[in-house]
This record gives structure tokens, sequence and C-alpha cells, in this order.
């Protein structure tokens, strides 16, 4: 058995000279960095609790091992770094990843590289964002680097949580000018529970209207109101352009490269604590599927080693084990999967053979193997019913129509989406799929109709509670970029609905407004295309779950009624000339309509059927010139845009083709 140490990486090589304190930047944010005090009272009063020590990077007391542990002596590598990449949405994780990848040569000099490289499936590239959290690794100066860049969208928070179990400290991205956002708050908050070590990269520093010294200090009383250790707020900054691929000690002295990042790296994070003589335990935190392959779970090896063809133990609980083989293994290099015959503990690694595999289960030694803790994630706060399509057009564009088809969809989900939940509706046809927020639940759908599937949605409900018979609902901060001429629209709508303001400042230069709310996340549904049309395109939602308060009262999301087509056919441009007059359409001439679909957005209260379809009468009147029909551009609806629009009456109906809203047959009409 290994005997029982503690490796405390230096702060800088023996053989290197301390910089002047003029060049070199400290690691106390507020007090060092000759930052003004007087920016927040309870930073000052933590601050004054410093003395005048040896500075060193945070390493939280969580990390450390416990003196009491007799059994497994811990010991940690130094020649491996397992880290995350967290931030809000849009702070630049990516791009970072992208730069860090170039410079550790990952790929040729000649070879070509498309942009943002770890978005690597066809809905991330559309959208621009990171929707699932992915593992690569690079080598620097005889270290490898695990790096697994994470989603920035609160909706896939369930990703950033897991991943969390696989490190040991965290790269915190944030903008040089918007500072900490609502999801840099709560990835912030689940690495200062596991006791992670924190990085903070001020990232776009080179941005005109960057304010470097107001973000360390917003990120420093970030840290105080999450209760971080003494050690945890001794945070290392480092300044940042990722899309340059430039790093620094402070904000005007910014290196040729990002050499300064990758040290603060070596030095601040440290090594995966292990137990290198114990018995195997691997906690499977990610599952991917491979045609040939089959399932792949990926996690890091906490004892022991783990070797290819080993007969092992998968476990749930102490109760529930059962036998497999690993068929094959491979380690993360650069940006490929690479075979191995064996990986030790400390490093990340991922795994075939074992076809029904979970995440949150053990690999485990086979004779003296144990589970570890389960991987548990915050519950869903918002559900939509999932139902076969119904319409006349079911089958024209489908593959996937059945309910067994549907049913067998939604439950292979559930294996490798932990923040997600499935239960079984009303009738057998129809299923309640529950997410962390509409995008969540929106981004299934869209896979879904890309896979060949054909079925329909009904609108976003929140989840509600009830304690001691008080019904309770979820509430989110919603916090809004907006410029100031467009300040006034905004507030009126949010406070329509039920949302409370409790922040509201300046941003930069650019003569923006920063307001931030508390709102129910029914307040929520529906919301962003009426700020897009409020603020003229202009304003930027982001929201995140803070907590479930008692019941707000009703909120009404639409005032428009719609228009529905009462019989089937081909619309033309005669009806469609005269229905325009009656509010916006969806359609335009020549589009195959059935009973009951939803053509277009009346312009008052309650809905209108239309005849969309009627063709002009034919008479023995000769005319000497056709009448000239000047029709309006019909409404391009996305599937985000009808699902906000929809009301409880409403469905959405999904084709790997089509999508199309119509009414719900089963609820009575409201019509006029």
């Amino acid at each position: 058995m290994a005997a029982f140490t503690t490796i405390h990486t230096p702060l800088f090589p023996t053989n290197t000279t301390l910089p002047k304190l003029s060049s070199f930047q400290p690691f106390f944010p507020t007090q060092l960095l000759g930052l003004p005090l007087s920016s927040s009272f309870s930073a000052a009063k933590r601050l004054s609790s410093f003395t005048c020590k040896p500075i060193k990077c945070s390493v939280s007391e969580a990390t450390e091992p416990k003196t009491g542990e007799k059994k497994k002596q811990l010991l940690r590598r130094g020649d491996v770094r397992n880290i995350a990449i967290v931030a809000h949405v849009d702070h630049g994780k990516t791009t970072l990843v992208d730069a860090m990848l170039k410079q550790t040569k990952v790929f040729r000099d000649n070879q070509f590289v498309q942009e943002r490289i770890m978005d690597s499936n066809d809905l991330e590239r559309e959208r621009g964002i990171t929707i699932l959290s992915k593992n690569t690794s690079v080598t620097y100066k005889d270290t490898k680097i695990n790096i697994i860049d994470t989603p920035g969208h609160s909706d896939f928070g369930g990703e950033v949580e897991r991943v969390l179990n696989m490190v040991e400290g965290i790269l915190l991205v944030v903008d040089s000018v918007e500072g900490p956002m609502p999801q840099t708050r709560f990835v912030l908050k689940k690495a200062l529970e596991f006791g992670h070590s924190v990085v903070v990269v001020v990232n776009k520093i080179d941005r005109p209207s960057a304010r470097p010294e107001f973000v360390v200090n917003s990120t420093f009383e970030l840290f105080i109101e999450l209760n971080a250790t003494d050690e945890q707020c001794d945070f290392q900054v480092i300044y940042a352009s990722g899309i340059k691929g430039k790093a620094g000690l402070s904000p005007e002295d910014l290196a040729d490269d990002l050499g300064p990042l990758f040290e603060s790296i070596i030095r601040c994070i440290p090594g995966p604590r292990i137990v290198k003589d114990g018995a195997l335990q691997m906690l499977v935190t990610n599952i991917e599927y491979d045609e040939h392959k089959g399932r792949i779970a990926i996690g890091r090896v906490l004892a022991g080693t783990l070797e290819k063809g080993l007969d092992v133990r998968v476990c749930t609980s102490e109760d529930s084990c059962r036998f497999g083989r690993i068929s094959e293994l491979y380690v993360y290099d650069k940006f490929n999967r690479v075979p191995a015959n064996n990986v030790e503990a400390g490093d990340i690694c991922a795994v075939c053979g074992i076809t029904d595999i979970q995440i949150g289960e053990t690999i485990a030694d086979k004779v003296h193997g144990k589970p570890l803790p389960s991987i548990k994630v915050e519950e869903p706060t918002v559900k939509m019913s999932f139902s076969i399509n119904t319409s006349p057009f079911v089958g024209r564009e489908g593959k996937y129509v059945t309910s067994r088809n549907l049913r067998d969809r939604l439950y292979r989900e559930l294996e490798r989406n932990l923040a997600m939940k499935v239960e079984d509706g009303e009738t057998a046809d129809t299923f309640v799929v529950s997410g962390r927020g509409t995008l969540h639940i929106t981004i299934l759908i869209e896979n879904m109709r890309r896979e060949g599937y054909e079925f329909m949605v009904g609108p976003p409900k929140v989840i509600n509670k009830k304690l001691n018979e008080q019904l309770l609902e979820p509430f989110e901060v919603a916090t809004v970029e907006v410029p100031e001429e467009h300040m006034g629209a905004v507030v009126e709508l949010l406070g329509k609905r039920r949302g409370q303001m409790f922040d509201m400042q300046g941003v930069g230069s650019e003569g923006t407004t920063l307001l931030k709310y508390k709102i129910p996340t029914r307040g929520l549904l529906g919301l962003r295309n009426s700020i897009l049309t409020a603020s003229r395109g202009t304003a930027i939602l982001n929201t995140i779950f803070d907590s479930y308060g008692p019941w707000a009262g009703d909120i009404s999301t639409r005032d428009q009624g719609s228009l529905v087509a009462f019989e089937d056919g081909a619309s033309t441009s005669y009806a469609i000339s005269s229905s325009q007059e009656r509010g916006q359409m969806f359609i335009g001439p020549g589009m195959e309509v059935y009973k009951g679909q939803i053509v277009g957005i009346h312009q008052r209260p309650g809905d209108l059927s239309l005849n969309v379809c009627k063709k002009k009468a034919a008479t023995n009147i000769r005319s000497n010139k056709e009448q000239t029909v000047i029709l309006d551009t019909p409404l391009d609806y996305s599937l985000d845009d009808c699902i906000e629009y929809i009301q409880e009456d409403e469905l959405v109906e999904v084709t790997p083709s089509s999508i199309r809203m119509c009414k719900n047959p089963k609820i009575a009409r409201k019509t006029r």
C-alpha cells in the first residue's frame, strides 16, 4: 500500500525568480489588483481577514484528503489535469477551446480547421450553441490536460452537473463586459459544492468597452455570496482573447499565445486524487453510441487500473450488481479517441463492451468492487405532452408514426439525458416529457424530427409543487440586456408577466441597460418573441432557475386569437387576399391545409374560422384584364416560435419536412 502523501504544487518553479510586483498580477482580486475596496462592503469585510501571506493558488479544503482515512491512502497524479470549461452562454468557451487545441499542435499546420471545432453536430452549428458536453485532451510540457467543453444554456445544466464529477478544477470563463451572468452563478455554485479549484478567465478582453476591474470585482463578490472558502476566494485571474489566442496576467500585457493560461492550469489546478493500489472504481458520467461498437461509457477511473479484456462488476448499488467484460478501451488524445491497453487511476477514458451500461453506474473490480455514489441532478421545471400525429396528413412525410415508435425513442433519450423525465400520459398514445426548460425539450423534438419521427406536441406547462397545502410554482431570474430607448416597453412587458425587478445597471459604453427580474417560469413561456418585438430585435434575454415560491396569480401570455382553416384543400391567392385583412398569415398560396389547421394570427382576441381554399367564382363575362392580387409575405415560424405561440387548446404537428399548428380536437374551441 502506498504511503499517504499530499502534493503541494509550488507557485513558481524552484529555478525561477519572482517577478516584480508592478508587472505581476496577484491572486487577491479586490485588494491586490488595485481595485476599489468600496465596490462591495461584503468583499471588503472578507478581505479584511486576509493577512500578508505567501500567494498561492486556490486548492479547496474539500479537495484535500481527510487525515481520518486509514484504509485507502490517497495520492495525487502530477502528470494529468482534468478540467471543465464552464461559463454563461456566448461567453466564448468553445472558441477558447479552439485556440487551446490549435496552440498545442493538435492539428497539422496545413490542415483545414473549421470554427467551433467542439460543436460537432448539425444542430449545434446551426444554432451557434453547445448542447452536449464533449471531451478532448492536449499535452503541455509533459502534462496531459483533459478538457471538457460544457453547454452554457441553463436548460442543459444537467450536462454540466454530470461532468463536474470527472474533474478537479474548472476554468470559469467570464465576458469582459457583461461580467458574471445567471448561468455563471449556477455552474460556479456547483463547482464550489464539489470543492473544485477555480481559475477565472476574463475573456474577450479586446472588446472596446471591456471593464476588467468591474468584472473581477463582481466575480469575487459572487464567490462570497456562494459561501466559498478563503482558499477558493484566492482564485487566479487570467485575461484572454479566445478568438486571437492570447492570454496574460494583466489586461494591458497579453502574451502572444495562451502560455499564461496553460501555466495557471498546471500550477493552480491539482492533479487527480487517486487510490493507486485500491480496487477498481470508475463512475460512468456520459454515454455515447457508435453503430459498430454499441454503447460507449465515458468516465474517470478513481481507483485501481482498468485493462482491456478485464472482467468487471457493474453496480448501481450494493444490492444491484451484474458482471461484464471490457472489450475495448480508449483514452482521449488530442481530438480523437485512441485505443489503450490499460488506464491508470486519474485519467478519463471510454469503455466498450457493456451493452446495458447506464449513466451513474460504477464499473468496479469483479471481486472487491464497491459502487460509488450515483449522480444526482436538479429536478425538471417544465413539461410538454407528446402524442401520435392525428392530422389528415399523418404518414405522408414521417418514417416513424406509431405510439410504440414514439415511446421507444422517448425512453431511449432517458439513458443519456439525466435531467429529463418521461411518463405515460392520460391515453395510451400520449407521453409527458419533463425537462429543465423549453429549449431542453425543443432540442429533443428537433433531433427526433431529423431522425424521421412524426408526432404532435402540446404547449409547455410548468411543474408546480404543493407544500403544506400551499401551491408553489418555479421562479427564475431573468436578465435582460436592452438599449435604453426600448427599456420602457420591455419593463412594461415583464411587469405584465408578474416579474419583479431587483437590479438595474448600465453596461459598458454602448448605452445598454441590464435589467434583472425574478419572474414565474409561467411568465417566461412565449416571452422571448414578445421581448424581441418590443425591442425591435435588440434585447438579449437569459434565464436561470431560482427557486419555488407561492403562486403569483393569473398571467395573460397572448392577447390575440388564431385564424383557423375550416375545410381541407389547397390555399388560393384569392382566398388569402381577403383573409390577410383579418390578421397575419402563416401560409402562402398553393399550400395544402386541413380542417382545424392554424393558418394565421387573428388581429383580435378569440379564434376566427376562415376558408383559405375558396376559388374565385367563374362568370360568363370576359374581362380585358385580370385583377392583380397583392399578398403579404407569410410569417415564417420556427419550431421554437410555434411552441411559444400555442395555447392550451392548440398543438404543434412535427414532421421531418414540416411544422404546422392546429387546434386540439379533444378540447372545445373558442371560435367566433
